[in-house]
């Protein structure tokens, strides 16, 4: 009889635990189940195992495993017993293990639900988060194995150790006994678990690109030896750029012929003599292979055909390279068996603790005077200045490098991530969101591969710097080439509201971007949506006049200078307005004009008085439209950096929102270090205006920062989610265990209209009673029981909730009302079993509304709300939130559709009960954010009254609940 111990597996290999994670360096590991074949990798580990570390491990000297041990450490039945691996380039780094044990700390099996955890970590790898990593994966086991506990003992003297428990968040309770410090902590996820589980995850996800991005050593790899080619462009622009670190050319050609290499153009010996194998490429040491290189390499630029790279990888993952940009393309972009050959690509750089840009990438940018790094494509180098850019299309990164470059605004940082296998947005964000360099991010994505973490760090972002961001491919449905994404069943419009909720500036164009950009990057927030409008052209402002209040701000009397307006009068002018207090920006509006003279005055005149006038009132925006003066464009853009601290500071005291200055990460659980918050570049003596060639485009983007500063000022009061008395969630959870018991179907069900009210009401939110008719007789006993007047209603799908139908009747006083109406109905539709007429009692007369709650795979749950009827679903008149939510964004939920006026006394009407309306809002969000389980909610028709709401229809969803990747460990993406 095989004993528990005797068992490799109760269960099959539990391969849903393999996870890759960045660790805190930016490197990357890879987290798997030990098995039996572990067995020469263990001893291998064990022996690079420093004594001390032994020591701690097992509290007395043990310097070599017995084949016991072996045994012992690599047999699991991954039940009981669990040993977990943290391996990089296949070897093991860290391993950590849990036994089962009962009250008397001997082995058990369930029920037991105690552990006890211990880790061993190489040295050579302590300090680089590996522990912290793996406590929160064995603890994510230990809970789908019921156990519910961890228990450690630790040496007083291990120090690490001890910090590893204490600072991971978990409640626990803490011991001294017999020299030995006793720790125990319960494994549900707490708010602090989870605030650090987020702060480390952003220092490691920011740091892993902070490595791509500052780089001390290039090798680019597939250097032609003749002028031209992928390669050959990015190692020139390396050099053109002055990147500071040491820079290499590689190419496996070299090896076949050194002495043809060293006569090709461009190319020669380090000694210029003959026959020395020691190449020079445009200046650059150039070797046959990153092997050959003696000193370290920190990024290697891939720029060989795909069937070379798996080779060019490994040897770079040998060498102990730390990232690759893989500008390589003929991966998932070109078919199926390019998304294989993707999927291997990102296994096999992770396997060597590398992160990838790529592939199919167009490169990377840092114009920091520690790095002045330009490892792109891009035909024009950008100037520095303070904006992020990412792209995951090469050619609108080009059209976007050009146009910042052509208007006169510089960059910080570009990443282009071709098909984001590995690098993707998310972790470019970590990276900005701590940038000293950084003060405005603008992004193109064609996919977001995972919304509901794209959201929670756009949010956290927002909070710091301007987020713009473009979505491609936004209503063909068709996900890009070469990009692996989560499906979500959320329409574009659903997906920019929620992203809008998150503080993003969403745009439709890149040239919106760029003019967003321009001026968020260059001026203050302003403080509200008054906009004072001055030009010497009448019918110019009149059309920005127009342009503002189409776009939401609300405009002054524009103000027309005549077309013989000098530059001084500009200057007055526009020095007036920004000292009125009721003006929170100013837009000028400027045409050539001719001196009396006849000589056309200077444009470059004109944008020194401007910058003058503004100088004086740092504190708020002045944008400029120019119709035929490109040289006041010009001049306005070549007067400084994008850096908008270079303005004067506005007094202390003052009021109005402060002109911004590098992003500091505001305090939290765990905070990171920032880096120094200075930048290296001086202040300049003038500042940048955003120029604009239509009254439109200007107007736009003030309005998006209007909107955005509005969202800034909310976000730092975000509300309360209310715990309201009468909500009975444990009931809740138990009836929910009880009604999914009774239904086998894995997908879930809709409930029973009797369940879904019970289930409602244990959460406040209470349904009028319908009951059935189906027949005239059931009708006219139905209405005895509630009481005249009635509703008599069908409940067939293709005419429920459709009153234009004529499918709900009401206000019938008697019984001979109800009676003919329901012949009516039956000659009308059909049979009443086809029917399934219903009669409710009549609801107080008011706005019929539809709330709505569903969970998405992608972006999480979602609450969505508008009014009820045809004319608002075909608009899409519907407003979203993400759940759960608080007091103020049910408030703001409401007031966002187009038609909330109906609510609020529209045109003499009276108002409704708007506060009633929030509160089951928030109920409804509590519902949905308490029990996972319930997956879609929907409530038609609530009828809003001048006093109270009236629930006239519900149905409820529950399902096993979806698994939710932003409560588990911290993991990269899976290919």
């Amino acid at each position: 009889m095989q004993t528990p111990s005797d068992q490799q597996d109760r269960h099959d290999y539990p391969s849903h635990w393999e996870a890759d994670v960045v660790l805190r360096d930016g490197g990357t590991a890879r987290i798997r189940p030990i098995t039996t074949e572990d067995a020469d990798r263990l001893v291998s580990f064990y022996e690079q195992v420093s004594d001390e570390s032994k020591y701690y491990r097992f509290f007395a000297p043990y310097p070599r495993l017995s084949a016991k041990d072996v045994r012992r450490f690599t047999h699991h039945d991954q039940v009981d017993r669990v040993g977990l691996a943290a391996t990089v380039g296949g070897e093991f780094i860290a391993t950590v293990r849990y036994d089962r044990i009962d009250e008397r700390g001997m082995a058990a099996s369930a029920p037991a639900d105690e552990a006890e955890v211990a880790f061993l970590v190489q040295d050579a790898h302590q300090g680089r988060g590996v522990a912290s990593t793996l406590l929160e994966h064995i603890a994510a086991v230990a809970r789908e194995r019921g156990i519910r506990r961890f228990v450690a003992e630790v040496l007083p003297a291990n120090t690490k150790m001890i910090k590893v428990f204490t600072d991971a968040g978990y409640q626990q309770k803490r011991s001294f006994e017999d020299g030995v410090v006793r720790l125990e902590f319960d494994l549900e996820p707490t708010d602090r678990s989870l605030a650090v589980q987020r702060a480390r995850e952003q220092r490691a996800e920011g740091r892993s690109v902070q490595r791509l991005l500052t780089p001390g050593s290039v090798a680019v790899i597939g250097v032609g030896r003749t002028p031209g080619g992928v390669g050959r462009s990015v190692l020139r622009n390396l050099k053109e750029a002055g990147f500071t670190g040491r820079l290499y050319a590689v190419n496996s050609a070299f090896a076949n012929d050194a002495k043809d290499a060293k006569g090709t153009e461009g190319a020669k010996d380090a000694e210029g003599t003959e026959g020395s194998e020691n190449i020079e490429l445009d200046g650059v040491p150039a070797h046959r292979s990153v092997a050959a290189i003696e000193e370290p390499v920190d990024l290697a630029v891939i720029a060989v055909p795909a069937h070379r790279v798996p080779q060019v990888v490994t040897e770079c993952g040998e060498r102990g390279v730390q990232g690759l940009v893989v500008l390589s393309a003929g991966y998932g972009e070109s078919g199926a068996e390019g998304r294989g050959r993707q999927r291997e690509l990102v296994r096999q750089a992770r396997s060597y603790g590398m992160r990838l840009i790529g592939p199919n990438a167009f490169g990377v940018i840092n114009t920091s005077p520690q790095a002045r790094l330009n490892a792109s494509l891009a035909p024009e180098p950008p100037a520095r200045g303070r904006i992020g850019l990412f792209t995951q299309s090469g050619a609108i990164g080009i059209a976007l490098l050009s146009g910042l470059h052509r208007r006169g605004a510089g960059l910080s940082t570009f990443v282009g991530s071709g098909n984001r296998a590995d690098v993707s947005g998310n972790d470019v964000l970590q990276y900005w969101y701590e940038d000293p360099d950084t003060d405005i991010a603008l992004m193109y994505l064609e996919t977001i591969g995972n919304p509901r973490k794209f959201t929670r760090l756009a949010r956290r972002a927002a909070t710091a710097k301007p987020l713009v961001v473009v979505q491609g491919a936004r209503h063909s449905g068709i996900t890009p080439t070469g990009h692996a994404v989560q499906a979500t069943r959320l329409p574009h419009a659903t997906v920019s509201a929620l992203l809008r909720q998150a503080g993003v500036i969403r745009v439709d164009t890149v040239t919106e971007m760029v003019d967003a950009g321009l001026l968020l990057a260059g001026q203050p927030l302003p403080s509200g949506p008054r906009v004072g409008i001055l030009g010497n052209s009448e019918s110019l402002g009149l059309l920005t006049y127009d342009a503002c209040v189409a776009d939401g701000l609300r405009p002054l009397p524009p103000r027309d200078l005549t077309t013989g307006a000098t530059p001084a009068d500009f200057r007055a002018a526009l020095a007036e307005a920004l000292s009125d207090d009721g003006c929170d920006a100013v837009i000028v509006n400027a045409i050539p004009w001719v001196r009396e003279d006849g000589v056309s005055a200077d444009p470059e005149t004109l944008a020194t008085e401007l910058r003058a006038a503004a100088a004086g009132c740092p504190a708020k925006p002045v944008a400029v439209v120019h119709v035929e003066l490109g040289g006041l464009a010009d001049a306005l853009s070549a007067a400084t950096s994008t850096r908008p601290d270079a303005r004067p500071k506005t007094p202390t005291g003052a009021t109005g929102p402060q002109p911004r200055v590098p992003a500091v990460a505001p305090a939290g659980p765990d905070p990171a270090p920032t880096a120094a918050a200075e930048p290296a570049e001086p202040p300049a003596e003038q500042y940048r205006i955003p120029a604009y060639p239509a009254a439109e485009r200007a107007v736009r983007a003030l309005a998006e920062a209007v909107k955005y500063a509005q969202w800034r000022r909310d976000a730092a009061e975000p509300g309360k989610v209310h715990a309201y008395d009468d909500i009975d969630e444990s009931g809740t959870a138990e009836r929910i265990a009880e009604l999914l018991a009774k239904d086998d179907d894995p997908r879930g069900a809709t409930l029973a209209p009797a369940d879904a009210h019970e289930l409602l009401g244990r959460y406040g939110i209470r349904v009028r009673q319908a009951l059935p008719a189906p027949d005239p007789d059931a009708a006219a006993e139905a209405a005895r029981t509630i009481g005249y007047p009635v509703a008599l209603k069908t409940t067939a799908p293709h005419l429920r909730h459709r009153a234009d139908l004529g499918g709900v009747r009401l206000d019938l006083a008697d019984e001979e009302q109800l009676r003919r109406t329901y012949q009516e109905l039956i000659d009308t539709f059909g049979k009443p079993a086809e029917l399934r007429p219903v009669v409710q009692g009549m609801a107080p007369r008011g706005v019929d509304t539809v709330v709505r709650a569903v969970i998405d795979p992608a972006a999480g749950a979602v609450l969505s709300f508008g009014l009820a009827g045809a004319a608002s679903e075909l608009l899409g008149d519907t407003a979203h939130r993400l759940i759960p939510v608080t007091d103020r964004e049910a408030g703001s939920l409401i007031r966002s559709i187009r038609t909330a006026p109906l609510l609020f006394g529209w045109r003499g009407s009276a108002p409704v009960d708007t506060p009633a309306l929030e509160e089951l809002l928030q109920r409804v969000s509590r519902l949905v954010d308490d029990h996972p389980e319930v997956v879609g909610v929907s409530l038609e028709p609530v009828v809003v009254a001048r006093r109270g709401l009236s629930v006239l229809g519900a149905s409820v969803r529950l399902a096993p609940p979806p698994a939710r990747d932003d409560l588990g460990p911290r993991t990269l993406p899976g290919y």
